[in-house]
């Protein structure tokens, strides 16, 4: 993202709406933008604090999987936020962010589905292939959320992807057939997020899970490790926690909060 791109009037117009995001950081390039805000975290930076990379050397997925965050193409930020919660009441975030972008790229006239925990896919032609991933990291101080971190990289005008991602991934470009702006797509984010966001802290996480499961793909087979043993199922949504519930091949549902999911299909 060259920097007269994202500092455009109209980006910091919208900005202005917002509580969150207002406090912007533009860097060209850095290892992680969730580092780069865990660092200001801890020297007391405040909520709604924003850092924004162009590119990104050592990006990361869940698990610790690599993000491909090539120069001047895509939109990595980290999003600080200090929700006044304990610890415990925390988790559903990453859905409530998915369901904000999955919300924000309908808006602008794409066709996003979501799938747990932390994917956001476009419809194709193809099949569905991810656009978005979304990783939030926490700090608590005993009980109490000290801060969550809340990155987000989304494939905004990438054409070509190694080898290994070509036949899952995709990007805002590549289903619109012509280039975007990647300012919009993150004032179009910040817009949909905070509102979502201040509900959820101040009455709970049914509405915003009420909008996950709106775009999630559900009845997808799926094989969940638990226990040292694979249990295969069917997702059938997520629970008031955020948590994925799978109906087993016997009939069993089963609460997934945490832990490594295979899914079945292409997508």
């Amino acid at each position: 993202m060259i920097e007269d791109d994202f500092d455009s009037v109209r980006f910091r117009d919208d900005l202005r709406k917002c509580r969150l995001g207002r406090r912007v950081e533009y860097l060209p390039s850095c290892a992680s933008t969730n580092d780069e805000m865990a660092a200001r975290a801890a020297t007391g930076a405040a909520e709604g604090g924003l850092v924004v990379a162009g590119q990104q050397t050592a990006g990361r997925g869940r698990r610790g999987r690599a993000w491909h965050s090539p120069a001047g193409e895509n939109l990595t930020f980290s999003l600080l936020l200090r929700p006044p919660l304990p610890a415990r009441m925390a988790a559903p975030i990453t859905l409530v962010a998915g369901a904000a972008l999955a919300t924000a790229l309908d808006g602008l006239g794409y066709s996003p589905r979501l799938k747990w925990p932390n994917d956001v896919l476009l419809e194709s032609t193809a099949g569905n292939r991810k656009v978005a991933g979304i990783l939030t990291e926490m700090a608590s101080e005993g009980s109490r959320v000290r801060h969550v971190i809340l990155g987000v990289g989304i494939n905004v005008n990438t054409e070509t992807f190694p080898e290994d991602l070509d036949h899952r991934a995709t990007s805002l470009r590549l289903a619109r057939g012509e280039s975007v702006d990647r300012g919009q797509v993150l004032a179009a984010f910040l817009t949909v997020f905070e509102p979502i966001y201040d509900h959820f802290v101040a009455e709970g996480p049914s509405d915003a899970l009420a909008t996950w499961n709106r775009f999630a793909i559900l009845g997808q087979p799926c094989a969940v490790e638990r226990a040292g043993q694979t249990i295969e199922g069917v997702a059938q949504g997520v629970d008031g926690s955020g948590a994925l519930l799978v109906r087993t091949t016997r009939g069993e549902v089963i609460v997934v909060h945490a832990g490594e999911i295979n899914w079945r299909s292409p997508t």
